[in-house]
Parts: structure tokens; sequence; C-alpha cells
């Protein structure tokens, strides 16, 4: 049974009681943690088949990014000046283009994103997109934990949104007869822009009686509301709710334009979460922001996401946190009214039990999975009451030294363990140059 004990570090375990040590100590064994606690417990080091000692560094549970999609790092710089929260900026810049995608540009894209992830500290990250199958079979390799949405867009084209959902349960079937890291759900792209109340039903059914979540995009562009105010004198929030879409797992990504009664809707829903994305909300332009103060304030769950790097252009989140809380103060008009702490949690713990993950990682706690981020604490960490405060508005992604996911190393002293880094940007070089020019030439022949 292979062993490991982290001393002499600063540790948080953003468990219930957000108890932290420092210095402390972790212990890990067969990928779960064994023991959590201050130096003056320390176990004797013999026992262990590894010894880190790590002062001046901080451990804590690995990030979670509640919300990207991993295959979009090819379009990383193709949307500048456009917001991709409106239809015309996401089908004029992303959409068209993604016409064009073969499975083979996915694997390499994703491998890539899985590698800047785990480079700044994110073990477990939600995707929602196209060729799932690929995306899985990418994010396996890589080592990380992933829930996988298999995207669905309809656009009108019914038989095109009931083939897709077909699709997308095939998907959850086979994944769910492996042992991997990788959970699978269904990816309502955008109900009532590109879903029909017809194909969301569906969805529904299909998704409780295979017993999968749901994950969405709800209340990110000024179209997203349009016909359901129109039809029925309601948000699309609202509409979803009568449609029985809040009956089983809900997480739903940016929520810039939530009304009182929205957020009434997802309180009151046995498992709905709302991942707020900043950066790429204030990138998009929108002048609506996250009401993440209220959503937790009704006892939402709120995690944190980056969206794709097309929106965001980074997957640092370290940083994520530090733009959460800048536009939560923005928003509510006072200093700070979620604490360096708190938004830590929402980026960990949080992000966890919006994907039904909670049990399994989010915190460092006895019997849970060793997921597991390490920090270096060099320039900008000086001393501070609250270590997360240095963590969040000195840090950076880039401070990583290590990190674990289910007790494996997958990051060694800032390197990739499994494949070195180089390789991987070579090889989705390459899978972005054949994409590109098969985009471009697909848009010059239109």
């Amino acid at each position: 049974m292979f062993s490991v004990l982290i001393r002499d570090a600063v540790i948080i375990t953003v468990d219930a009681q957000d108890s932290g040590y420092a210095p402390g100590w972790l212990s890990f064994a067969e990928g779960r943690i064994t023991g959590v606690g201050p130096m003056s417990s320390c176990p004797e080091p013999g026992g262990f088949d590894e010894v880190l000692d790590l002062p001046g560094h901080l451990v804590m549970p690995g990030l979670v990014n509640a919300h990207t999609h991993s295959a979009m790092v090819l379009f990383r710089g193709r949307s500048e000046g456009h917001s991709l929260l409106t239809m015309e900026g996401w089908y004029n810049t992303i959409r068209v283009p993604e016409l064009a995608m073969e499975g083979r540009d996915v694997g390499p894209a994703v491998a890539l994103s899985c590698a800047e992830m785990a480079l700044s500290g994110t073990t477990t990250f939600c995707d929602q997109y196209f060729f799932a199958e690929e995306i899985a079979d990418a994010v396996a390799a890589a080592g990380l934990r992933a829930v996988i949405a298999y995207g669905i867009v309809e656009l009108g084209e019914t038989e095109r949104g009931m083939a897709e959902l077909e699709k997308a349960a095939a998907f959850v079937k086979a994944q769910r007869r492996g042992e991997g890291r990788v959970v699978p759900w269904f990816g309502p792209h955008a109900p009532y822009v590109d879903n029909s109340e017809s194909l969301l039903k569906a969805e529904v059914a299909l998704a409780e009686e295979l017993g999968c979540g749901l994950h969405l995009h709800m209340a990110a562009g000024p179209e997203d509301n349009e016909e359901t105010q129109a039809r029925y004198g309601q948000t699309a929030t609202q509409a979803l709710e009568q449609a029985g879409f809040f009956r089983g797992r809900v997480h739903a990504a940016h929520c810039l334009d939530l009304s009182e009664e929205d957020i009434a809707v997802f309180a009151r829903a046995p498992a709905a979460s709302v991942v707020q994305c900043a950066s790429a909300g204030l990138r998009s332009g929108r002048a609506g922001i996250c009401p993440s103060v209220a959503l937790r304030e009704a006892g939402v769950t709120v995690a944190l996401g980056t969206d794709n790097v097309a929106a965001n252009n980074s997957y640092d989140m370290v940083v994520e946190m530090r733009i959460a809380g800048h536009v939560a103060s923005h928003k509510e008009g006072r200093a700070q009214p979620i604490s360096s702490r708190e938004l830590v949690r929402m980026a960990t713990l949080e992000g966890a039990r919006a994907l039904g993950l909670d049990h399994e990682t989010g915190s460092l706690e006895p019997g849970k999975a060793a997921d597991i981020a390490v920090f270096r604490m060099g320039p900008g960490w000086s001393e501070t009451p609250e270590v997360e405060a240095a963590l969040v508005y000195s840090g950076s992604g880039r401070d990583l030294r290590h990190s674990f996911i289910a007790g494996e190393q997958i990051v060694r002293d800032g390197e990739l363990t499994r494949r070195p880094f180089a390789e991987v940007r070579a090889v989705y070089s390459a899978a972005y140059a054949d994409f590109w020019a098969r985009a471009d030439a697909k848009a010059d022949v239109a």
C-alpha cells in the first residue's frame, strides 16, 4: 500500500470547521487521505513510502473548475471583440468554424487544456461539448477528474436534436461501464435558444431515467428569456421549472440576469447549482453580473468556472477566485461581501458539491480522495491573518508546484508526470493548424 506523508506545510482543509494548520501534516495511502493535523501530532516518517517536507508551501484541496469547454482551446484569441454571451457573437465566431471540426481535432485540444488546468492547480472540471467520447478519452489519459456533459444543440432541427440526445444517452451508458474518473451527464446547450421545449422535456425524462445531471447555460445573454417572455410572460428559469427541469440535478452556468423569483426557483430545487464565470462575463461586455451573494444567502450552491478559453483565455482558477471577489464587491457596493475563505470554498468544496462529488473530493478529510494542490508561497505571500487572502489576491496558478489526483502525482515540481508538456503542446499545435486550415477553407467556399 503506497503511502505519502506531507509535513511542515501550511494546510487548509476546507472542511466544515475550516480547519487549518500552520504548520501541519497530511498523509494518504492508496489514493485516500488517512490523516491531517498540526505538526505537534505528525506521525513518524518511517512508516511511509515517501515523505515530502514542504515548508513555505500551501497544501489545499485541488481546485474545481465547474464550467468550461476544454476542446475550445482551439478558439483561443479567435473571438476578440465579440461577446460569446450573445447568439450573434457565439454563432459567427464559434459555431460556424465548429462545423468543420472532426473527432481527431478534439483529443489534442483537450490534452492541452488538461495540462494547463493541472499545472495551475485544477484537479476536477466540468465540461460541456460535442465529441464527448474523445473528450473522455483525453481526460482519462491526462489523469484528471471530470464531469463531461454531452453538448446538445438543436437550432430548430428537431431530428438532429433527438439524434443528439440518443448519442448522449449512449455516451452516459458507455462511460458508466468504466471505472475511471469521468462522470457522464447531458448538456443542453442553451434552453429555449438552441434547445426547443419539446427537446428539453425529452432531456429531462431521459436524465431522470438514467440518473444523470443536466449542465446548461442560463440567463447568459439577451436572447435567453425572449421566447418564454413572449409565450408565457416569464423567464426561462421559471418556464424550465414548470417543465420539470429542476426535478433532478441541474448545474447552470453564467446566470447573469436572474430575477428574485429565478433565485427562488434555484433555492427550492432539490439539487440545483449555479457556476459563476466572472472573467468571461466581464469580457463579454454584458452589464449583468451573477448575483452570487443573493444566491448563496438563499442557500444555493455557487461554484466558480473559467468558461472556455475563447471567452476567458485562461484556465487559472486562482485568478478566477480573485475576479469573482472583485465583481461581487462591485455588484453589492461594499467591500468583500464574499470573503477570501468563502471564495476558496466556492472553488473547491462548493464546486464538488455542485457536481455531486463532494463525498469524494473538494476538501482534505480522512476517507476522501487525495486530490491535492500544493502552491509555493513566494513573492506576494507575506504574512496574513488568513492565508486564503494571500492565495486569492496575491497568488496565481503559476505558483503551483505539485498536484495529486486520487493519490497519483500528476504534477511534480511544476512538470507533468504522465506526459511532457512540450509533447502535449507540439501535438496540439499541429492539430490546431490542421483544424483552422479546414475551417478557413470551408468559410471561403461558403
